[in-house]
């Protein structure tokens, strides 16, 4: 079993240095939260939806999806009606974590080793430590499944997460579903009944119910409305009578049932008389996936997820907190996913760290009505994600301003008289498009400058995960789930020694060869019997950085040898 120690992987030295003291403080007891400290520490409450487009809700016109409690919610709340996050979910989730934008932090992609949050980053849930909070993750983590990376190496007292971006995905175990899934509890791995989001919102329920008397955070990232679009048909069958197109039928039924859990969460606030105390953010994390045609109601916005065009990267954001920030009001200077970190830090009086860029803003003035919007210094956010192992210049990537937003260094918007993108006045405005050009170029050296774009590699480090499970989540070498020929892992050893390491296949194979390379070796080893897995028991590891390339060399039934491979490694060292 892997061990489940929490540690910071900075240490105590590593947060000083960041301007954050020493990681670990104490909880504080119910007797001591008198109504300043509930203001200076609100419990915090996030609800993070996955491909859940700004158009997937009642309350922004959709005449079609269910979503009574949020659009509730939505009355209650402080809205921000041009809200960013990057097109994808591992980058939007590196930011979010950080106030940081992902490229300073390892993450460009969202697989093949390339969605791994740098170990030295500072999450929220770290610099909450200092201001005595428990937290909380119950969801889809996708910024790392192996030490030093995991939510429990990062922050979180409990985590109850499905592995890489999604349940059922070639990485996850071969039997998990969207019912009954096996998720990974504080890094054991464990089965769970019922449907995902209702198993995550239950989790949360419970997390809250036992730290009600103590600051907490709590960070609910649903899997859902992410594909397979799998859930129960008795959600689906009315959108199907609407005559709605079957894949939009299955996104409604979907975000219905992420409706019902936050009226669940927001029930369990209100029955322990925590509502007034709490701050609730309910956002997506980049725009909605759909297919070209399809019923999908966008609110006349341009794209999809995986665009930087509006419907890809401006999704929901509502906040309530009702002891701090007047609600039903719409905010329209624009915030972004790395506003939330400095956000946070600044409603508990906690500095942000002095020894990196922190690229959001603290949103509270704007929130509280202190500074108007008309004061609001304006700014300049910027989004790119596209494959591949580092960002290439003006693919994929869009400036935006407080009025103009230009795409692909190219092709020029305004947001203010033409919110569909619908019209590019590139044409009309040559010297703001050679302006915009060059705060792109600067935001992409600058970014670019921070860790540079080597691998985040996989700790192997036997005294907080042994065994590692390595899966082809974070796979190198490959552009695809399926090329196995090509693949590796990144790997640095902690802690020189005898090891073993085994290729885990999805089914049992035909006798033949399988070949490792790792420490600098190559290990080969015949298996006259059937195997699904295939084990080398004396691997010599020295410490340091390394890979562990593998295949195995089968023979068909006319004796002809092949070349496969395995999704799966274990390593772990003996002794």
């Amino acid at each position: 079993m892997a061990s489940v120690t929490r540690r910071t992987f900075l240490g105590a030295t590593g947060l000083a240095a960041a301007g954050l003291g020493a990681p670990g403080a104490q909880p504080v007891s119910s007797a001591n939260r008198t109504p300043e400290d509930r203001e200076k520490r609100p419990n915090i409450v996030v609800i993070m939806t996955d491909d859940h487009g700004y158009g997937d809700l009642g309350c922004h016109g959709n005449p079609h999806v269910r979503t009574p409690h949020i659009d509730k919610f939505y009355t209650e709340s402080v809205r921000f009606t041009n809200f960013y996050t990057t097109p994808v979910c591992s980058p939007t989730r590196a930011g979010f974590m950080t106030g940081r934008y992902n490229f300073r932090t390892g993450v460009v992609d969202t697989y093949m080793g390339r969605s791994m949050m740098d170990a030295s980053e500072i999450t929220v849930a770290e610099a909450l430590r200092e201001a005595g909070y428990r937290s909380g993750i119950f969801g889809k983590w996708h910024l790392g499944d192996n030490y030093p990376m995991r939510p429990i190496d990062k922050g979180f007292d409990e985590s109850v997460v499905h592995r890489g971006g999604g349940i059922a995905q070639p990485h996850e175990p071969i039997m998990t579903s969207y019912f009954n899934p096996i998720l990974q509890h504080n890094g054991e791995e464990r089965k769970y009944a019922g449907y995902c989001t209702d198993v995550f919102t239950n989790e949360a329920i419970t997390f809250i119910e036992k730290h009600q008397h103590e600051p907490f955070f709590v960070f609910v990232p649903t899997n859902t409305a992410h594909t397979p679009l799998i859930i129960h048909d008795r959600y689906i069958q009315p959108y199907r009578d609407m005559g709605l197109d079957e894949e939009t039928a299955r996104v409604y039924a979907m975000v219905e049932n992420i409706d019902e859990n936050v009226g669940r969460l927001l029930d369990t606030l209100d029955e322990l008389g925590l509502s007034e105390d709490t701050f609730v953010m309910f956002l997506s994390s980049n725009g909605g996936q759909f297919s070209p045609g399809a019923d999908r109601y966008t609110a006349g916005l341009r794209g999809r997820k995986t665009t930087v065009y509006e419907a890809g990267i401006r999704v929901p954001c509502l906040i309530r907190w009702p002891r701090k920030l007047p609600g039903g009001r719409d905010i329209r200077q624009f915030g972004a996913h790395v506003d939330f970190f400095p956000t946070v830090l600044g409603m508990c009086g906690l500095p942000l760290p002095d020894d990196r860029a922190i690229d959001g803003r603290d949103l509270m003035p704007l929130m509280t009505g202190e500074i108007d919007g008309e004061e609001w210094p304006e700014r300049h956010i910027f989004q790119q994600w596209h494959r591949g192992d580092e960002p290439e210049p003006f693919r994929n990537a869009a400036v935006i301003g407080p009025r103009y937003k230009l795409v692909d260094g190219e092709q020029l918007y305004d947001l203010i008289d033409d919110p569909g993108e619908e019209n590019d006045i590139a044409g009309e405005h040559p010297d703001l498009v050679v302006d915009m050009r060059q705060l792109y170029e600067e935001w992409l050296e600058d970014v670019s400058a921070s860790r540079g774009y080597h691998p985040v590699r996989i700790h192997v480090n036997a005294d907080y995960e042994n065994p590692t499970l390595l899966t082809s989540q974070d796979w190198r070498g490959t552009d695809t789930w399926y090329n196995v020929r090509a693949a590796h892992w990144a790997l640095h050893i902690e802690q020189p020694g005898r090891y073993y390491v085994s290729l885990v296949t999805l089914d049992r194979r035909s006798t033949g060869r399988a070949r490792i390379a790792i420490g600098g070796k190559t290990y080969e080893k015949e298996f006259p019997e059937w195997n699904a897995k295939w084990t080398f028991t004396d691997v010599e590891l020295p410490a340091g950085d390394t890979r562990l390339a593998f295949e195995i060399l089968e023979y068909n039934d006319e004796g002809d040898m092949g070349v496969d491979g395995a999704r799966f490694a274990e390593i772990a060292r003996v002794g």
